[in-house]
């Protein structure tokens, strides 16, 4: 067994298949599935069960994989060593994130990018819970993401902005008062929602239903510039951060009269060590 071998099953449990492991891994399909028949003939068992649409992993496969993960993070580690006692980091950083969260990310990674030219960075755009089960298994080294406080839970965690959400609405619809808005007033307007497990909708579901107040759902959406797209044409108000809502200024916002939702954007990572190169993101961050 090598670690070539143990990055090509790692891929095609991530990516879920050979085809789309083959492209991430710049190869041709037919080098994935030999190496992993390969690897399987030595072992003598079964990694992945392969039907006519789709890969899942075996039972043996899912015991393999997180100790492949180990592995390959252990070897890229001892690199990141060398590097380092050489004057030089290199390596590869996974960033989860969330759609649309905390413009500070972008000067962080630019700061990053500038400072150390060989670090490779890959960006995970995911829904919170996604990014946070990534976290667990390793598969993200950090993410910039507003989280609940038992979401916090077994993760190592740094505030980086606190922010009240806002109202975004059609400036052709009335309100009642120029610039403020009720969670009652809202609730008999047509909303538009995003999906569930965006940390948004968690925090705007929290707001409501601290004021007790329900409300309906008019569209479901799990994109940002859909969302302002609907509000835009007055098919529906919208519930988000202000610095988001900033970003399209021509819809009218309303504060909160009483209570706003608010979310808190943090930096979070894993337990234990932290690599070079992790550390060295983490430093702009914060």
């Amino acid at each position: 067994m090598d670690l070539r071998q143990m990055e090509v099953v790692v891929a095609v449990a991530e990516e879920g298949g050979f085809t789309a492991a083959a492209r991430r891994l710049h190869v041709v399909q037919s080098a994935v599935s030999g190496t992993v028949r390969a690897l399987e003939k030595e072992m003598g068992t079964r990694l992945f069960d392969r039907t006519t649409h789709r890969v899942s992993l075996t039972a043996a496969g899912e015991a393999f994989v997180p100790a492949a993960r180990a592995a390959l993070r252990a070897v890229e580690q001892a690199r990141a060593a060398v590097d380092v006692a050489r004057g030089e980091l290199r390596g590869q950083v996974t960033v989860g994130t969330m759609q649309g969260v905390w413009a500070g990310l972008h000067r962080a990674l630019a700061g990053l990018r500038a400072e150390h030219p060989h670090v490779a960075i890959r960006l995970r755009q995911a829904p919170v819970a996604d990014i946070r089960q990534a976290l667990r298994e390793g598969t993200v080294d950090l993410a910039v993401v507003a989280l609940d406080r038992q979401q916090q839970r077994g993760l190592v965690t740094r505030l980086l902005a606190r922010e009240e959400m806002v109202l975004a609405a059609s400036p052709a619809r009335a309100f009642p008062r120029d610039d403020q808005v009720t969670f009652a007033e809202v609730a008999r307007m047509p909303f538009v929602d995003f999906s569930p497990g965006w940390a948004i909708r968690s925090a705007v579901d929290r707001a409501f239903r601290a004021a007790l107040v329900e409300r309906g759902t008019a569209f479901e959406v799990n994109d940002i510039v859909a969302a302002s797209e609907l509000v835009r044409h007055d098919l529906g108000v919208c519930v988000m951060p202000e610095s988001i809502a900033a970003r399209f200024p021509d819809l009218a916002l309303r504060r909160f009269l009483r209570h706003p939702p608010r979310w808190n954007v943090m930096v979070v990572r894993p337990r234990g060590d932290t690599p070079p190169a992790v550390a060295a993101l983490l430093r702009h961050l914060t």
